[in-house]
Parts: structure tokens; sequence; C-alpha cells
């Protein structure tokens, strides 16, 4: 008897009928205009001056741009990244907990480590536009008017990718490592 590596054999080639198009993994997601995320990023801007950052994350976590082109994405992704940033550590812990609680909890933690990983994938490729790499190799995101989001504002030290960290940190404390699983195997991307 021959030996046949099982593993190799392609199930889908001897039962086509059977294979899965890749529209019904994904959800179809409703279309999501720039004017839609410009008036979003402007009303948490305005949060943030207030001092609700809570308020802000809430949502920018609220509405992710699932149906939206790149450049929907992109600015919406700034938009979350100056508000992780404007958070100190220490509020962290307790205004995840308030998120986590409410009523869409799971679902807006999970959006909100959906836009930690894509930060963090953004500070990792240098040849992004609007990403720079520094002397000192920490690249940080600039967005409109000259602001660098993703760094915390009271810092010197241009630490983007750990204020990322520190936030991937605490939700993994909260949410448990079941979040990083959900948003790896969701096809929607933000």
């Amino acid at each position: 008897m021959a030996q046949v590596n099982w593993r190799l054999i392609d199930v889908d080639a001897l039962d086509p009928d059977n294979a899965f198009p890749a529209d019904l993994l994904t959800p179809q997601s409703p279309p999501v205009s720039l004017s839609e995320i410009q008036g979003i990023a402007q009303h948490c801007r305005q949060a943030l001056q207030r001092g609700d950052q809570e308020g802000a994350l809430k949502d920018a976590l609220s509405y992710p741009p699932y149906g939206g082109d790149e450049q929907v994405k992109e600015l919406h992704l700034q938009t979350v990244l100056e508000i992780l940033s404007s958070i100190k550590q220490a509020e962290m812990s307790p205004i995840l907990q308030r998120l986590h609680s409410g009523p869409e909890g799971s679902e807006t933690v999970d959006v909100l480590m959906k836009y930690l990983y894509k930060g963090m994938a953004r500070h990792n490729a240098g040849s992004t536009p609007g990403v720079s790499t520094h002397a000192t190799g920490v690249s940080t995101v600039s967005g409109q008017g000259g602001r660098e989001y993703g760094v915390a504002p009271s810092r010197g030290d241009g630490g983007g990718m750990s204020v990322l960290l520190s936030w991937h940190e605490k939700v993994v404390d909260l949410a448990g490592t079941g979040a990083i699983v959900r948003v790896m195997t969701d096809r929607r991307t933000v």
C-alpha cells in the first residue's frame, strides 16, 4: 500500500459543491462615506477638548467603518489613535471596565483590539504614508494639521508603540485571549 500524505489533499477540489464562496464568509457592511467619518472625527475631537476621553472613545468605537474604503479607514484610525494617546495610563483600566460592562461591551472591546493591531501594523510598516521613523527608530503617525497621533502628548520619547502595547495589555487583562482570537478570525477589517 502506497503511503499518502492525507494533509496535502485539497478536499474542496474533490467536492466543489461544498466549498464556501468568499462573499458568504465575509458579512456585508453598509458603505461608509468620508463625510460621515469626518463628522465622527470632529465630534470625537470636540469631546476630547471638553475632557471627555471616555465619551470620545465610545463614540469612535461605536462606528467602525467596515464598509469604507482605505481613506475612510485611515482617517478613523487616526481619530482612534489620537483618543487613545490622550488617555492617561491610570485611566485605561476604569475606562475599559465601563466600556466592557456597557450594552455592546464585548463587541466594543473587540473593535478596540482591531484598532490596536492596525496601529501596531502601521508602526512596523516603514513605507506607509503618514508614518515617519525618527533617528531613535520610533515611528509616529502624523495626521492633519501636523499633529502626531499614536504618541503620548505628555511624553517626549515618541512612545506611540508603548501606548498601543499598554492598551493591548489592559484589553487582554479584561477580555482575555478570546478577544485576540475573535479579532484574528473576524473578516471585517477596520
